[in-house]
């Protein structure tokens, strides 16, 4: 009786707490599913450069990358797995991939067939068209201060190793030359240094590069890093005056040779092989060359009537010198953001920020948190879809759109900051000989999805079915028996539950029940140590579940009963039925959105081309085929319940099996040959597929969330009935028949 109350007060807590959960989880995923369209709408869901690639056979929906990115809403996720929400976020930190407990996620390059802003470099960041000049850090299109420093790394190391083949060079031609003193730059020059070579550095400014422009106090994300010759920066964020101060040290105690006020114009490759390198202030010879440029170059103008005037400013070093201004901020990047709310913070201000979009895209979270409250509090005006059409000495003109038209908008002023980016300096690198030409970057290779090992887990898991369905035929003599002629059997004492090999078998299934859970703390951020791939878990996760239910069978004598331990063992095989059905939908669930949209206008485009062929002959079946397919997807939305869908999903299967064999019959009416036929109903039932999974993408993730979490939540209840079997079994062994 006690056992049967506790078990109630149990259902019902588990059953409470799964309604909240799931309500916390259906809202945190709406929220996302609405940021994404937004995102879309706003363009920001297209990556820059860099993104991260899930891998959704093997994504498990932990959240840590989502909890690791530095830039807030990157990463979502959305029906147990993760999405990439705001694409042109991510700068290429690269946390959510060394955190991702299983390996699920790769950052990667976006489409870079058609861009014509990335220069073409060899792997080792050589210019693809001039042997011996390479480019390193925010120039070859990498945004991050870890990543320049790692290019400049890169190049110092490769210069170094090819210096060494080279014969004898004159004294006026250097091993090196550093153009650019920036963390790429300074990067090379170290490693240049450790390694003993002749080299230069040639700066325009100051050392710091691109850093050393950003604005007074400005945080700088480094992430842990190495320079060479001086160690690891181990602190995750450094102020621009600190970097740039450890800069300096790190400089003048290596004794690198850095000519500060050395305007580049551009470098030339003379005959026998070596480069001039060309600044304002004269030339240097040398046998390799490192641009390390930066991305910015010459600031972009408005090109309005007064733009030449003296208040008129295009970077914004310390907004601590602007009081009681009337201040008009241009752009709409982070940088224009950043200022105008740093200015609106100042005594005495009034801050104007105008964009010439509708809305702010490519802005980070915080700093558009941080307009909207100085919005609120009267501190500063967002004019958006505005252009500035003229600079007076004391007024600013306006020219504001909106769907009632355009209006004309002054304003007093007395200070502008144009921060509207840069035209980088391509111009000057296409002229050093430097490519830009999309064919000759390398191929790569696209990332295929590696699959989470469930052909292997089934296959093993069916060799241990064979092997306990091989014993229990071997000893039928005994388990064929019924219950209460079992204990007059010979073999009793050695099979029953409660000793031998039958209580072997129930320590066993426990055991690994409690292996089986574990794969729950792999894949989380709780277990410090990480051991085996994802591949090798997922395979134990799936062939530990199948023997537990195996040998918890044998425990019972194969004739469980109405007892807690038949219960239990009931709630085990759910949880195994429940788990393969789940990956039976999950088959359906496409592994990457464009992927599957990809392969459907591959196989639409074979299904034309049989088609075209065969209207020559006056056949339209390949038409009709293809008309067919797109009416079974269309036929319904799989939207409402859990039950609902499952219901949609079968049957649409069985409505495409009944039109293929419609279709096969009439094709082979119409007298189609049977090769061209099977192939065009082959490509039919591909096409139903990738169709299914493009038009309801969304249902197909939803349904695969509803039924992890159905898994989930008997799991939990599985166990808890284990653990009262265990209790109700340790309590009662004295008993010596005890039977589950």
């Amino acid at each position: 009786m006690r056992v049967s109350w506790v078990l109630l007060f149990a259902v019902v807590v588990v059953l409470a707490l799964a309604v909240v959960s799931r309500r916390r989880e259906l809202a945190s995923m709406a929220r996302a599913v609405d940021e994404r369209g937004l995102a879309r709408v706003r363009g920001s869901d297209k990556a820059r450069l860099q993104y991260p690639h899930v891998d959704l056979t093997r994504c498990i929906g932990c959240g840590v990358c989502v909890d690791a990115c530095p830039e807030e809403g990157v990463l979502e996720i959305v029906h147990g797995q993760a999405l990439v929400v705001h694409g042109a976020r991510c700068v290429g930190h690269g946390r959510c991939a060394v955190e991702c407990p299983v390996g699920a996620i790769a950052l990667t390059l976006g489409d870079l067939k058609e861009r014509r802003d990335i220069p073409a470099l060899t792997e080792t960041l050589e210019s693809a068209t001039q042997p011996g000049l390479f480019l390193a850090g925010e120039v070859t299109g990498y945004a991050l201060v870890r990543t320049a420093i790692s290019h400049g790394t890169a190049v110092g190391t490769e210069v170094a190793r090819r210096a060494r083949a080279l014969p004898a060079r004159s004294a006026d031609v250097r091993e090196l030359v550093v153009v650019g003193a920036g963390p790429a730059g300074l990067a090379c020059a170290l490693q240049a240094r450790l390694a003993g070579l002749d080299f230069l550095v040639l700066e325009q400014e100051e050392l710091g590069g691109t850093v050393a422009k950003y604005p007074r106090r400005k945080l700088v994300m480094t992430q842990p890093v190495e320079l060479p010759g001086f160690g690891t920066l181990d602190r995750e964020i450094y102020t621009k005056e600190e970097l740039i101060e450890l800069w300096q040290h790190i400089a003048q105690a290596m004794e690198l040779p850095i000519r500060t006020g050395q305007v580049f114009e551009g470098v030339r490759r003379e005959l026998d092989g070596t480069f001039t390198v060309r600044t304002a202030q004269g030339s240097v010879r040398a046998q390799h060359v490192c641009l390390a440029l930066g991305r910015r170059g010459t600031p972009n103008r408005l090109g309005v009537p007064g733009e030449e005037r003296s208040k008129v400013a295009y970077a914004l070093l310390d907004a601590h010198s602007y009081r009681e201004r009337r201040i008009l901020v241009v752009g709409g990047g982070d940088s224009a953001v950043e200022a105008a709310i740093g200015l609106s913070e100042q005594q005495g201000n009034h801050v104007t920020l105008s964009y010439r979009r509708s809305a702010f895209s490519r802005i980070k979270p915080r700093n558009e948190a941080q307009l909207v409250q100085a919005q609120a509090d009267g501190r500063l005006d967002v004019l958006l879809d505005s252009d500035v059409e003229s600079i007076e000495e004391r007024e600013v003109h306006l020219r504001v759109r909106s769907s009632n038209g355009e209006r004309r908008v002054t304003l007093e002023n007395d200070e502008v900051f144009v921060l509207a980016g840069g035209k980088p300096p391509f111009e000057l690198l296409e002229q050093s000989g430097v490519s830009f030409d999309p064919s000759l970057r390398p191929k790569l290779e696209p990332l295929a999805e590696s699959g989470s090992g469930l052909a292997r887990a089934l296959l093993v898991a069916l060799g241990c079915a064979l092997a306990v369905l091989a014993w229990v035929l071997w000893e039928r003599g005994y388990y064929g028996l019924p219950l209460h002629e079992r204990s007059l059997a010979p073999g009793h004492e050695w099979l029953r539950p409660a000793a031998g090999l039958g209580l072997l078998c129930g320590v066993a299934a426990t055991a690994l029940i409690l292996v089986n859970l574990a794969y729950l703390l792999r894949r989380g951020e709780y277990l410090a140590v990480r051991f085996f791939s994802l591949q090798r878990w997922m395979t134990s996760h799936v062939v530990t579940g199948v023997l537990a239910l195996l040998f918890a069978l044998v425990h019972a004598g194969m004739a469980p009963r109405a007892t807690v331990g038949g219960h239990a063992l009931a709630a085990l095989a759910v949880l195994v039925v429940t788990g393969a059905i789940g990956r039976y939908f999950y088959a359906f669930v496409p592994r990457a959105a464009n992927g599957r949209e990809l392969e459907l206008e591959e196989v639409q485009a074979r299904l034309a081309q049989l088609s075209g062929e065969w209207d020559k002959e006056n056949r339209a079946f390949g038409e009709r085929v293809r008309q067919r397919v797109q009416a079974l997807v269309l036929a319904g939305h799989w939207r409402g319940s859990l039950g609902q869908r499952l219901r949609a999903l079968f049957t649409s299967q069985r409505d495409l099996r009944r039109a293929l064999a419609e279709l096969a019959a009439t094709g082979r009416d119409e007298g189609i040959p049977q090769v061209q036929l099977h192939e065009t109903l082959q490509l039919a039932r591909k096409a139903h597929r990738a169709a299914l999974a493009a038009a309801h993408f969304e249902d197909l993730r939803a349904l695969m969330g509803s039924w992890r979490y159905l898994h989930r939540w008997v799991a939990l209840y599985m166990v808890l009935i284990v653990v009262l079997h265990i209790v109700a079994a340790l309590r009662y062994a004295s008993l010596g028949e005890w039977m589950p």
